[in-house]
C-alpha cells in the first residue's frame, strides 16, 4: 500500500497546475530509438505507458520489450519512467492496457466474473510491484450493448482492487457516438478519474472521401467532431472535469486531394500517416481551417494532410477551459516536435495555464 495517497500526491501538483496535460508513450517507440527521457516534463502531468497485453485468462502478460532494454541509463522504458518520477514528483505514470489488438480478448475477459477478477487482481499486482499510479483501460472498442455492460463490470472489478483514493483509473474511448452509445458513460464516469476522448481518426485512408481527421467542430451533421463527443459525454452524465480531449501528434494523408470532401487515391506516409514532427511536408504551406479548427498542408508527397498544429491546439485548450474539461492528452509524445515553438504538448500546456 503506498504511503502517500493518490489525492495527496495530486494535491501537491494541482496547487500549481489546474489542468491535466498528458502524453501516451508507446513501448514500441523504444525499438525506434525513442525513450521517455526525451520528453519535456515541465509540460507533462501524466504519462500513459502503452500498452500492456491482456492474457486469455484475464491476467496481464508481461510482454514489454522495454523491461530489459537499456533506456535512459536504466532497464526498460517503464524503469525509465519510474526514475523520471523521482526527478519530477508531480508526474503520474499510468499503465495503459489493451490497444489495437484488444478487440477480441477484452470482450472475452470482461464477460466472465472470474476473469474480470483475475484481471483486476493482476492490475493491482503490477501497479504495486512497479510503483505505478494506476491503470488505463484501452479497449478498442466495446461494440454493442452487452459489451458496454461488461465494460462497466470490468471497471467496477478494477475499482475494488484500485480504490479511487489511492489509484488513478482511466479509459480511452473514441469521440464517435457509434461506440459511446453502447456504454452508460455516466455510470462509467463514477468509476473513472478520466475518459480520454480520442478526438481524432475521424477520417483516414479507409474513408470514402478526404476529411479533417481531428476537427473540433463538424462542418456537416453526419460528421464526428471533438466538440460533438464532449457534448454527448456531458449529456449522458459525465462530468466535464473527467474528460480529457485527445490531440493527434500525427497527420493523415489523402493523395490526389486538395481539401476535405474530395475523392482521393491512396495515402502518403506510413499507412497513411505522417508523424507531426515530419509536418508540414516539404514544399507545402501550412494552413488552418478556423471553422473546423484543423491544420492542413497540401501538395508534395502527402496530397491533402490533416493534423493539429500549435494554433489549433491553443484553440482546443481554450475550448477545454470554456467547457471546464479536465485537460488534454496527446498520442504520442515521441512524435512531437523538438522545437518548443512547434511543440503541441508545450502549446497545450501554455494555453491551458495562461488566461
Amino acid at each position: 500500500m503506498p504511503s502517500t495517497s493518490k489525492k495527496a500526491r495530486m494535491a501537491a501538483s494541482v496547487a500549481s497546475v489546474m489542468f491535466t496535460n498528458a502524453v501516451y508513450f508507446p513501448n514500441y517507440r523504444i525499438y525506434q530509438g525513442d525513450t521517455p527521457g526525451g520528453m519535456n516534463y515541465s509540460c507533462i502531468s501524466h504519462v500513459f505507458y502503452a500498452h500492456a497485453s491482456v492474457g486469455s485468462d484475464g491476467g496481464l502478460s508481461d510482454e514489454w520489450a522495454d523491461c530489459q532494454a537499456p533506456c535512459d541509463g536504466v532497464q526498460g522504458g517503464l524503469g525509465s519512467l519510474m526514475h523520471l518520477k523521482q526527478q519530477h514528483p508531480h508526474l503520474q505514470v499510468i499503465l495503459s492496457v489493451g490497444g489495437g489488438n484488444s478487440s477480441q480478448i477484452y470482450p472475452m475477459v470482461a464477460s466472465s466474473a472470474a476473469m474480470r477478477d483475475t484481471f483486476a487482481r493482476s492490475a493491482r499486482g503490477l501497479v504495486e510491484a512497479s510503483g505505478l499510479d494506476g491503470i488505463d483501460i484501452a479497449w478498442e472498442y466495446p461494440c454493442d450493448l452487452e459489451q458496454g455492460q461488461n465494460f462497466l463490470a470490468l471497471l467496477a472489478a478494477v475499482r475494488l482492487y484500485l480504490p479511487d483514493d489511492q489509484y488513478t483509473l482511466t479509459a480511452m474511448l473514441p469521440a464517435g457516438k457509434a461506440v459511446l452509445q453502447c456504454i452508460d458513460v455516466g455510470q462509467a464516469a463514477n468509476y473513472l478519474d478520466y475518459i480520454n476522448l480520442m478526438a481524432y481518426d475521424f477520417t483516414g485512408h479507409w474513408s470514402l472521401k478526404s476529411g479533417h481527421q481531428s476537427q473540433l467542430y463538424a462542418m456537416h451533421k453526419h460528421e464526428s467532431s471533438g466538440s460533438g463527443g464532449v457534448t454527448y459525454l456531458m449529456s449522458q452524465g459525465c462530468p466535464a472535469k473527467k474528460i480529457l480531449l485527445g490531440i493527434p501528434v500525427f497527420g493523415r494523408s489523402f493523395l490526389h486531394a486538395t481539401g476535405p470532401d474530395q475523392k482521393f487515391k491512396g495515402a502518403g506516409g506510413t499507412d497513411g500517416v505522417f508523424e507531426y514532427n515530419q509536418l508540414p511536408r516539404p514544399k507545402t504551406k501550412e494552413a488552418v481551417d478556423k471553422r473546423s479548427v484543423s491544420a492542413t498542408c497540401v501538395g508534395g508527397d502527402g496530397g491533402f494532410v490533416t493534423y493539429d498544429n500549435p494554433e489549433t491546439v491553443k484553440t482546443k485548450a481554450g475550448f477545454c477551459k470554456q467547457k471546464g474539461l479536465g485537460g488534454l492528452f496527446y498520442w504520442t509524445g515521441p512524435a512531437d516536435a523538438r522545437d518548443k515553438s512547434r511543440s503541441l504538448v508545450a502549446a497545450g500546456f501554455r494555453a491551458l495555464h495562461t488566461s
